[in-house]
């Protein structure tokens, strides 16, 4: 039974601390002296927690509820609560002082709701384990282009070049944000232009002869790991997304009458509508996994629990197993794969790029441009699919 207000302002103490369970993972901790705690147990990365949400009176019983639900729609977005008080708590300390980590942490909160969660939470982890700890507790108009250049040298002395790069980038829009909130002059980052090694662009590994195709396809089908994770394999050659879009698809996503998977923009990392067309063997192999994950959230759920989806190494790992190293074939590998075969047997290139969702120039172009070349794109991954059948097939 939910608590109610007589309920909670009559409880006695007892010789031992008690709890009076209210709903959704509220309850009233009653202690030997008398104190009264509001607690939400929750589960995150399949370990239980508990929030503290404050001490009644002060807190009531509708003002516990309120904070419950909040947390609530954080765990909904793959958040941790705790984790998110925590952050709050300490740029509330950290503003005083108009820190680094301070304005960084605002910068990021204004601006995480344009990109994915993988995404901000590679940014975040950037800034929290090489920037904040050499900078941020500095006042954010006082740090000097070689204090920058100092920190963001010890993650290109690593051997992590693509990430120092990003992460100087990430701390340019920082010094932007700053500038224009007034709490900086100028954005030092830009002295450094030039100052760190450059980048070497390298393609994903992937596998674009039809014989070898043909290899991997059938070394799929013989697959003897976790069901979830062989469909997964079966579907990346036919949808060739990319491996955070796949494991994180939902049934809800999914219209089998309009016989299309539909991601929404924030999911997408070029923040707009996907729209994957349903071949006949994607629809049959849908089907064939609905049966076992149709009634929870995602299509490919986690083998822990059915609240998350899959983990990006799974697919990748199943690779590993059927044989395949990093240098041979990645998940990212099957964009390239059916990249590479769809122009060589002529399909129109611009098809080609939006069903790869590859960055469109103009990003208001980009946003109400998702089902161009659609009727072409619709018949092409028929095809594709058929393609790969012929391949299979082939002894």
């Amino acid at each position: 039974m939910p608590l109610t207000d007589v309920k909670v302002r009559t409880a006695k103490p007892k010789d031992k601390p008690y709890k009076l369970a209210d709903e959704k993972g509220l309850h009233l901790l009653i202690t030997p002296t008398g104190a009264r705690y509001w607690r939400f147990k929750y589960r995150f990365g399949g370990k239980e927690k508990k929030l503290a949400l404050g001490v009644y009176p002060d807190v009531t019983l509708a003002a516990a509820r309120e904070k419950r639900d909040e947390a609530r729609k954080l765990l909904a977005n793959d958040t941790d609560p705790g984790v998110a008080k925590q952050v709050a708590k300490r740029s509330k300390k950290l503003a005083t002082a108009n820190s680094f980590e301070a304005i960084a942490r605002e910068w990021f909160v204004k601006f995480s709701h344009k990109w994915t969660p993988s995404h901000g939470e590679r940014i975040l982890i950037r800034l929290e384990n090489d920037i904040f700890p050499w900078l941020g507790n500095r006042p954010i108009n006082e740090i000097t282009a070689p204090e920058l250049l100092s920190a963001v040298r010890r993650i290109e002395n690593r051997g992590a070049i693509e990430t120092a790069h990003r992460t100087l980038q990430n701390c340019g829009q920082i010094f932007r944000y700053a500038i224009a909130a007034g709490q900086a002059v100028r954005d030092i980052s830009s002295d450094l232009r030039g100052a760190l090694r450059p980048v070497v662009k390298s393609h994903h590994a992937s596998i674009t002869d039809p014989k070898e195709i043909a290899k991997l396809l059938r070394a799929i089908n013989d697959y003897e790991g976790y069901f979830v994770t062989k469909c997964a394999l079966r579907l990346a050659p036919l949808f060739f997304v990319r491996p955070g879009e796949l494991r994180h698809a939902e049934w809800s996503e999914i219209d089998f009458e309009k016989t299309e998977w539909r991601i929404p923009a924030h999911k997408m990392k070029m923040r707009s509508i996907h729209i994957v067309p349903l071949s006949t063997q994607a629809i049959e192999i849908l089907k064939e996994i609905q049966v076992l994950t149709g009634t929870g959230k995602y299509i490919f759920p986690s083998v822990r629990t059915s609240q998350r989806p899959m983990s990006e190494n799974t697919v990748l790992g199943a690779l590993r197993r059927l044989g395949y190293t990093k240098d041979e074939m990645t998940g990212h590998g099957f964009r390239s794969m059916a990249s590479t075969l769809l122009n060589e047997q002529g399909w129109n290139r611009d098809a080609i790029e939006r069903q790869l969702a590859h960055a469109e120039r103009d990003s208001v172009r980009a946003a109400y441009n998702y089902a161009e070349h659609l009727p072409e794109r619709r018949k092409m991954m028929q095809e594709w699919a058929n393609y790969l059948d012929e391949l299979n097939a082939i002894s």
